[in-house]
C-alpha cells in the first residue's frame, strides 16, 4: 500500500476503534493519531497512562525497567531479583547487553542472583533470607563492586524493609549494597522503572566521589542510555574516539560502578535511550553543570548529523576530525547502500517498540529508500512524542501502548511489507506472512549502532525481506475468501 492521506489514516483509526465498546473506544482514541502537518504532536496522542483491563497490552513492568535496561547491564555489580524466580530468570540476559571480562568473577550481568520467594518467605517476611543471600554472595564472587536488590512485586506487598537491609549491609561489607524499589505493579509501564533506577543512581553513586581531586581532560565525555545490544556501545565508541574525544564512562551496557562513579567530571554527556535515561542526565546539568544532548547513530544520515552536533560542542579540532570521519567511512556507506537500495527501494515499514527505536531507526530505513508508514511506542511519553513527529511524513499512523487487536488490524489494512516490533508481536506476524524483524535485541544479530553496525542492518534487513521462505505463505490479505477484518 502506498503512503496514506492525514484523512485515510484518520479514517482507518476510527474503522478499528469501532468493534470496542463505547467508553473503550473513548479512551483508545486518545492514543491513537494519524500526523498532519499543523499538529502539535504531545496534544495529539496521550501516552504515559494506564492500559484498558483485559487487552493484551505490550508493555513491561517496574522491573523490567530498572533490572532489565538501566541496572542490570552494569558488569561488576551483583543484582538480585529479590521475589520469585521466574523475574530474575525471564530477565537475565535476554537483550544480549554484550561485555567483556570473566564471567563469574568479575562479571556477573550474565548470572540469575535470585531469593527466590516461596510461601513461607510471603508469610514470614524476606528480610532475613535477604541478608543471608547479601553474604554469600560476598564469599562467593568476592570481586564484585557492589550489589543492587531488585524487589520484585510481593516484597512491596508484604511491607520487606529492604532500604534497612542495604544500609546494615553497605557498613557490614564496606561496598555498596542499593535497594531499588522496582516492584512490577508500581507506575503504568516500565518506564517508572527506569525512573526509579535513576534516582537510586543519583542517591547512591553519583556522589561516591566528590572532592577525590580527579580533573576531567576537555575532550572527555561519557555515553549514557546505551545498552551495549550486540555491541552497539562499542560501534559508537569508535567513532567518538576516533574524532578525537575520549570515553571515559559508558553505561549501563559493558558499564561498571567507577565508571558511573566518574560521570560527574565529564565535560559533555550523549544520551542514546532518552527515554530511560534522561533523568539522570537531568539531573548531573542542574547538580554538577554538566551539559547533555541525545544523538543518534542508526544510519550514514543521521550519524553523520550527531557526530556534526557532538563536535560543535567542542573545538575546530574536534569539528575538522569529525568530519575527515565522515568522509572516511563515507565510501563504506556509499557501497552499503549501492548494494542493498536497489533491493528495499519503496519497501513500506510499520514500527512498534519501547524506548528510542520507534523514531530513531526512521532515518536508516530512509537510507535504504524504505519507508515508515506507522510508527509507536510500548511506554513513550508525551516528551517522545515530540521527538518523533518531525520524523514523520503526513499520514503516518501514530499508536501508543498499541494492543495486539489494534496491531493486526492496522496491519492487514496497510499491507506494509516488514514489520519491526518486539519478542511478543514477532512470531504473530511471521504466522501471518509477513517479514519480522524483532527490533528490542536486533534479532540475535547487530550491532546497528555507528556505520559499522549499519551495514549490518541494512544486511538483515535484505535477508528478511527478500527471503524465500514468504512465498510459501499467504498474508490474510491475500488469502481467499472473506476478509479476516471483515470476520472480526
Amino acid at each position: 500500500m502506498s503512503s496514506m492521506t492525514q484523512d485515510e489514516a484518520q479514517a482507518l483509526i476510527e474503522e478499528v476503534l469501532e468493534v470496542y465498546p463505547e467508553a473503550t473506544r473513548e479512551e483508545r482514541a486518545k492514543h491513537l493519531a494519524a500526523v498532519g502537518a499543523d499538529q502539535q504532536p504531545s496534544k495529539c496522542v496521550t501516552s504515559n497512562r494506564k492500559s484498558v483491563p483485559g487487552v493484551m497490552t505490550q508493555r513491561g513492568c517496574a522491573y523490567a525497567g530498572s533490572k532489565g535496561v538501566v541496572w542490570g547491564p552494569i558488569k561488576d555489580m551483583v543484582h538480585i531479583s529479590h521475589g520469585p524466580v521466574g523475574c530474575g530468570q525471564l530477565s537475565r540476559a535476554g537483550r544480549r547487553n554484550y561485555y567483556t571480562g570473566h564471567t563469574g568473577v568479575d562479571t556477573f550481568g550474565t548470572i540469575n542472583f535470585t531469593s527466590d520467594f516461596q510461601e513461607r518467605d510471603i508469610v514470614f517476611g524476606g528480610d532475613p533470607k535477604l541478608e543471608k543471600i547479601i553474604d554469600e554472595v560476598e564469599m562467593l564472587f568476592p570481586l564484585n563492586k557492589g550489589i543492587t536488590v531488585q524487589s520484585e512485586c510481593p516484597v512491596g506487598l508484604i511491607g520487606d524493609d529492604i532500604d534497612s537491609v542495604g544500609r546494615q549491609a553497605t557498613e557490614r561489607l564496606g561496598k555498596p549494597v542499593i535497594p531499588v524499589r522496582c516492584e512490577g505493579f508500581r507506575g503504568v509501564s516500565q518506564s517508572l522503572g527506569h525512573h526509579i533506577a535513576n534516582d537510586t543512581i543519583r542517591d547512591h553513586v553519583l556522589e561516591n566521589r566528590d572532592g577525590d581531586g580527579h580533573q576531567a581532560g576537555p575532550y572527555d565525555v561519557a555515553i549514557v542510555g546505551d545498552y551495549n545490544i550486540g555491541g552497539d556501545c562499542w560501534a559508537s565508541r569508535i567513532l567518538l574516539e576516533e574524532m578525537g574525544l575520549n570515553v571515559v564512562a559508558q553505561w549501563s551496557g559493558d558499564g561498571t560502578l567507577a565508571e558511573m562513579e566518574n560521570t560527574p567530571k565529564v565535560q559533555l554527556n550523549l544520551l542514546h535511550c532518552y527515554r530511560s535515561m534522561n533523568y539522570i542526565c537531568e539531573h548531573m546539568e542542574k547538580t554538577h553543570g554538566i551539559p547533555w544532548m541525545e544523538f543518534n547513530f542508526f544510519g550514514p544520515m543521521r550519524i553523520a548529523q550527531s557526530l556534526r552536533e557532538i563536535a560543535a560542542r567542542f573545538d575546530e579540532t574536534i569539528q575538522a576530525n569529525a568530519e575527515a570521519v565522515i568522509a572516511k567511512y563515507q565510501p563504506m556507506m556509499d557501497a552499503v547502500i549501492a548494494k542493498y537500495r536497489p533491493r528495499l527501494e519503496g519497501k513500506k515499514v510499520m514500527l512498534y517498540v519501547g524506548g528510542l527505536r520507534s523514531r530513531h531507526v526512521i532515518g536508516a530505513y530512509e537510507d535504504l529508500g524504505m519507508e515508515v508508514l506507522g510508527t509507536g511506542y510500548e511506554f513513550a511519553h508525551d516528551d517522545d512524542y515530540d521527538r518523533t513527529y518531525p520524523e514523520l511524513k503526513e499520514g503516518t499512523l501514530v499508536y501508543d501502548d498499541a494492543n495486539a487487536f489494534e496491531l493486526e488490524r492496522f496491519i492487514e489494512r496497510v499491507q506494509p511489507d516488514l514489520v519491526a516490533a518486539g519478542i511478543k508481536e514477532k512470531y504473530v506476524f511471521q504466522k501471518m506472512g509477513l517479514p519480522f524483524r524483532q527490533m528490542h535485541s536486533w534479532d540475535y544479530s547487530g550491532p546497528y549502532h555507528g556505520y559499522d553496525g549499519f551495514a549490518i542492518f541494512a544486511r538483515d534487513m535484505d535477508m528478511t525481506l527478500n527471503n524465500p521462505v514468504w512465498d510459501r505463505m499467504t498474508p490474510p490479505w491475500k488469502a481467499t475468501g472473506e476478509p479476516a477484518s471483515k470476520a472480526a
